[in-house]
């Protein structure tokens, strides 16, 4: 008889770096600032300082609910490893589980863009043969997306001999 992996919501998940929320602060910063810059120059530039600033004043509070909702998405992403698959969750609004078998994996990607990378963090992402397969694991130490990038294909390698 085959041995059964714990339910979903007996397991030990994990979470990305607190650090990764900073890393959308600063994303939503790098667009908001600059455009609110630029609506107060357009402003002066147009004799209404007024508008300028308000229009500036809308962005910033734009800017500070983007911030908000984009902290609540990364609240909300998990992970955590059984025995033959690798349990993914993410979203606010819709929730999404993904299960991830160790013996589908083709190939996992670790990536970290200019914000990232400043914050010490990356993403680790599991690619299948499924074209829709949206597993990744988002804000991880640099050091804990490669180990588990090398857990994950040594796991892999391993449960795809039946195939």
């Amino acid at each position: 008889m085959e041995a059964r992996t714990a339910p979903a919501d007996a397991l030990d998940w994990r979470r990305p770096s607190g650090r990764l929320r900073w890393v959308r602060r600063a994303q939503v910063g790098a667009a908001v600032v600059p455009l609110a810059l630029l609506a107060v120059a357009m402003g002066a530039v147009q004799g209404s300082a007024a508008i300028g600033g308000a229009a500036a004043g809308g962005l910033l509070v734009a800017g500070l609910a983007l911030e908000r909702v984009l902290a609540r998405r990364v609240g909300a992403w998990a992970y955590a490893e059984r025995q033959d698959d690798l349990l993914v969750r993410r979203g606010v609004l819709f929730r999404r589980l993904s299960v991830v078998p160790y013996g589908r994996m083709q190939y996992i990607d670790v990536t970290a863009g200019p914000f990232e990378r400043s914050f010490g963090l990356a993403t680790v992402r599991m690619h299948t043969a499924a074209a829709a397969s949206d597993a990744r694991i988002p804000g991880l130490p640099a050091d804990a997306a490669t180990r588990l990038r090398d857990q994950l294909a040594t796991l892999g390698e391993a449960r795809s001999g039946g195939l």
